[in-house]
This record gives C-alpha cells, structure tokens and sequence, in this order.
C-alpha cells in the first residue's frame, strides 16, 4: 500500500485565526485530493489518502508526486509524504520526511521524536522523565507496562503506526453540491486583483469536478464588502461565468474570470469569497490518441515513438524500413521504432509501384492465354522482369525464395488499374494479382 500525507500550514490564509484557517485550507484539500482517490481521510491537522490504485492512471508516483505539490501549494499545502500506512506518512509528514518508502520503515520511525504519533503526545511529559526521546524509545519499553501505566490507546497506536496492525479511517464523502468560501489575506479594493484568490477556490472546484467525472457551464463567484463600509455600498456581489462546453480547466476557468472581472467595480472593499458551481454536467474525456492532451506541439517523430514504445512495448511500436530488395515483397520490413534506421536507399523501378499490395499474391483465372480479373484484363505497361532471391533462405526449410516473374500494369474494366505477374518457373506458367493502384 502507498499513502500520502498532505499537511497544511496552520496560517496559510493568513487569518487573524489560524486554528480556523488550518481548517478551511484542510477542508478544501481533502476535496481537491478526491480527484486521486476516493480514500482520503481527516486526521489531526492533515489529510490523508491511499493512493496505491491510482499510480498508474496519474503516471506514476513522480508524476503523481509533481502535480499534488505544483496543486496543493496553491491550497496551503506545507509538507507532502509518502508512507506505507496512513499514521506514518503522517508522522514523517510532521518530522520533515517526505519518502518513507526509500528505506526500512522501522529505522524511520525509531529515528523522530516522541510529538510526531499523536497518542504519544498526552504522555509525553512522563515518557521524558523515565528517558524517552523517540519512538523508538517508546517501543523499547516492556509492552505489558506500557498498557498498564498508560492506556490501550498508545499501543494500539504504535501497533498501527509499524505496520502491525490495521487502520480504520472515516473516508471523506464527495459533496453533492460545491460552494466554497475563503477569507482573503488582505481588503482587495480593485474587482481584477479578485482572481488570485478566486484561483484557490477554482483549483478546489477543478478537484471537485475531477472526482464527478463533470464538468462546470456555470459557475457564481460571490464577494464580501468589509464591515467597516458605507450602507450605500450593500453587503457585497456576485458574478456569474458561462461556458459553451462543459470543462474543469484550472487556467481556462481563471482566464474566463479575469476577463469578466475587468469590467466590475467594486463598491467597496471586499474581505470574503465564495465560488458556487450552479450547472454542472457530466463530462466524458474521450480521447482517439496514445499521447496525452499536454503533448508539446512540433516534438520529433523519434521522441514520440520512444515514449510509445516504452509504454506499450518494444516489440508493439514498429516502423516500416525500405530494403535494396528488387521483390517487392521484401522491399520493405518492420522493425521496432527504438532502433537506429539503416542507412541504405530504396530501389529504383521501371514500373510504376501500386499503392496497395497483397499480403500473399491472388492466383488468377486464364482465358486464350490473357489473365481474368472481373473481366478480361488488358495488359497496359510491361513487362517488367523480376529474377532472384537464390541467396535468400528460409530459415529452417531446404528452399530459398527465389522468383523469376513478368509483371504488368493490367486495367480492369471494374477493379481498374492492377499490378498483375507472370511467373516463369515451373513447367505451366500462371498469372498472379499483387497490388492495386490507388
């Protein structure tokens, strides 16, 4: 199992109440991470969720890792990490320690202070007086002791914390419905300076939609005045923002926003938002590419074809290669895209070359020595004569491919222009169908 603890900072909101504002920010994490999981928890002062079924959809625990810090410090997110269970992410979390998957999690633990399990923290005074300083301390103690002077509570704790016992958490429940508030840091006076801190609550709203699988057409941004205002000015506004097409895109939304925006005056200066979704709609991401949406415009083929082939395989991911071959069955080969090309030139033709070949040649019907392909044919350009292929063995078998063919531009009343042949080996010479003309 794979878990994250995301720990926000207690006055990331710059509020005169930071126990209040730590709150909020939490609350408004754990809606944005359900985007990742449906498993995520309040515990203490953090969130945390299970993130182990959701590695691949997101890339990876890089890729993963990157977009929950580039996202959540928008939020108010201070310390990220990552933990077998949830209580160790979390107690790795308030030490400082991000991976805790590096090395063994025992030594991790034993290593932080006493603080970082929160069923420490009420006997924390006590387990200093008989020489505690770390957990690993604290599991040092008799285990039949330490449930007798304390409580079942602190065992049950370092049992859970050490992977020795289960967790049970409460998983947060998605809202039906989205309206978020958030107090700003500072009096805003001008209504286009409103998109800072409208980007927060947009960033919660794009999690929100993520984990409906909607999209937003319609969305209500609601301001506060501040108390000290004049009665002319009102207890504050509102403006609302449509789109044509249903989406969740962060920029796109702010963008929309800020536009809008440069056309209001504010009456007076405004303390509070809230951002309400009023119509929302489901929004299928339907996609016919291999490559993500974010795909740089202009990349090399070469680039492209590698992160194709290391997604899907070598052996999946193959490029056709041109041969100095006179059959036209071997002119040209597959190979995988991750190999150099050759460098070597195609052979040149008399004839012109059909854009479509067969995979293994059609024998055709003969009439008054003149082949039959829904009609007669009439043998337009030719011949061209193709001999050899004496050196070339097939692998395991006494023969080698070896031809000697007459081919023909042939036109048929119905099928149009075909590349026919004649073979001249063998004791009943036949005709042949390899190609058509596009």
């Amino acid at each position: 199992m794979l878990w994250s603890a995301l720990l926000p900072s207690p006055t990331s909101t710059g509020t005169a109440q930071p126990t209040e504002a730590a709150e909020a920010t939490r609350r408004a994490l754990a809606i944005w991470a359900l985007q990742f999981t449906p498993r995520v928890a309040l515990v203490d002062e953090a969130v945390l969720m299970e993130v182990q079924a959701s590695l691949r959809l997101f890339g990876g625990r890089r890729a993963l890792r990157e977009r929950v810090l580039h996202e959540g410090r928008e939020l108010g997110l201070a310390q990220l990490a990552w933990a077998p269970n949830g209580l160790a992410a979390l107690a790795l979390a308030r030490a400082g320690i991000e991976n805790g998957c590096r090395l063994p999690l025992d030594g991790l633990l034993d290593a932080l202070p006493m603080d970082t399990l929160s069923a420490v923290r009420p006997h924390r005074l006590t387990l200093e007086h008989i020489g505690c300083r770390t957990l690993g301390d604290v599991r040092a103690l008799p285990r039949g002791g330490l449930g007798r002077r304390f409580d079942q509570r602190l065992l049950q704790a370092l049992d859970e914390v050490y992977g020795r016992a289960p967790q049970v958490h409460e998983w947060v429940a998605l809202p039906a419905s989205f309206e978020e508030r958030l107090e700003l840091m500072a009096r805003v006076e001008q209504a286009h300076a409103l998109v800072f801190g409208a980007r927060r609550l947009l960033r919660v709203l794009s999690g929100w939609l993520a984990a409906r699988r909607a999209g937003v057409t319609a969305f209500t941004l609601k301001w506060a005045h501040d108390a000290m205002r004049s009665r002319a000015a009102g207890e504050g506004g509102e403006i609302t923002i449509r789109t044509a097409e249903p989406t969740r895109d962060t920029e796109h939304l702010c963008r929309l926003l800020t536009e809008h925006l440069a056309r209001v005056t504010l009456q007076a200066p405004v303390g509070e938002l809230a951002l309400v979704a009023t119509e929302v709609q489901p929004l299928h991401d339907v996609s016919a590419s291999l490559l993500p949406d974010t795909v740089r415009q202009g990349e090399k083929l070469g680039l492209v074809l590698e992160r194709l082939a290391a997604r899907l395989g070598p052996q999946r991911v193959l490029r056709p290669v041109l041969c100095e071959d006179h059959r036209p069955e071997w002119m040209c080969r597959w190979q995988p895209a991750s190999q150099p090309l050759p460098r070597k030139s195609a052979p040149r033709t008399a004839l012109a070359q059909p854009g479509f070949l067969l995979p293994v040649p059609l024998r055709l019907l003969v009439q008054d020595d003149h082949p039959v392909y829904h009609g007669r044919l009439l043998l337009l350009l030719g011949p061209q004569r193709v001999e050899g292929g004496w050196w070339d063995r097939v692998e395991g078998e006494d023969r080698t491919r070896n031809v000697v063919r007459d081919y023909w531009v042939a036109l048929s009343a119905e099928a149009g222009a075909l590349w026919v042949f004649q073979t001249r080996l063998g004791q009943a010479p036949a005709w042949f169908l390899h190609g058509h003309f596009a």
